[in-house]
């Protein structure tokens, strides 16, 4: 992705941190995207097109999955998506291709524009919709210790488990997609949640198994971990000793 003076590719959360911060009064705005993305590819070239309309502002592109930790700081759940900052302070941020949006947002907030703001407000623009859930948070707030029972329950109803963004069916995010095409590839049958569903479980898991991003893999009720610890277990054979020694565990306790 070209670069102008004002739009600049990030390759580094370093770099990230050093360009936001040369100038805490600049208005920025961060283009969360991935190759695989359709829509990413018109919207790309329309921020980019962006960038040159307003000088003034900063533009950043972003990678979400080559870079998952800026992805995660910013709770980027689908691509694209994008984020107006001035300094570190969130003005506005929208999850899907609205150029008409983007334009809007940044006549308002940019102090400079090729054409007449169509609103003066300061108001944020609404949330995306909510995403169906398969498994819904119960109307009234769990106490912590509530939400660490749920998540030890959900971490044990079957022998591997898969938190993920979205469904097997329909991936929300790259590594949940990847990670369900190796659990099929290597015939492991398993059980998923879709941690989208459900925030009180998708932050006690963070906490609960000292892991800060998703996918999460479960083998028997403890965190095996994410998507590149999983991948180099099963191109090791570790996942297959663990797994298959589970299952032999199991088949003796049957047998006893």
């Amino acid at each position: 992705m070209a670069s102008t003076s004002n739009h600049i590719s990030i390759t580094s959360p370093e770099q990230f941190k050093s360009v936001l911060s040369e100038d805490l009064n600049r208005v920025s705005c961060l283009n969360f995207w991935a190759p695989w993305a359709e829509p990413c590819k018109d919207f790309n070239k329309e921020f980019e097109n962006a960038a040159g309309k307003f000088p003034k502002t900063l533009f950043l592109s972003i990678e979400a999955e080559a870079l998952p930790d800026i992805a995660e700081t910013f709770d980027i759940e689908a691509v694209p998506s994008f984020l107006l900052l001035r300094g570190h302070t969130l003005l506005a941020r929208h999850s899907g291709a609205d150029t008409t949006l983007l334009h809007q947002l940044l006549s308002q907030h940019s102090g400079a524009s090729p054409s007449q703001p169509l609103s003066t407000s300061d108001a944020k623009p609404a949330p995306p919709p909510a995403i169906p859930s398969v498994d819904s948070a119960p109307s009234k707030p769990r106490t912590e210790e509530e939400i660490t029972a749920r998540c030890k329950e959900l971490m044990n109803k079957h022998k591997v488990v898969l938190f993920m963004k979205g469904n097997p069916s329909s991936p929300k995010c790259g590594f949940s997609r990847q990670t369900v095409g190796i659990l099929r590839e290597k015939g492991v049958e398993f059980a998923w949640f879709d941690i989208l569903s459900d925030e009180d479980v998708r932050q006690g898991l963070k906490k609960l198994n000292d892991w800060p991003t998703f996918p999460q893999i479960i083998l028997n009720g403890e965190l095996v971990g994410g998507l590149d610890i999983f991948r180099e277990m099963v191109e090791s054979g570790e996942w297959d000793e663990l797994y298959n020694g589970i299952e032999e565990e199991a088949e003796g306790e049957e047998k006893a």
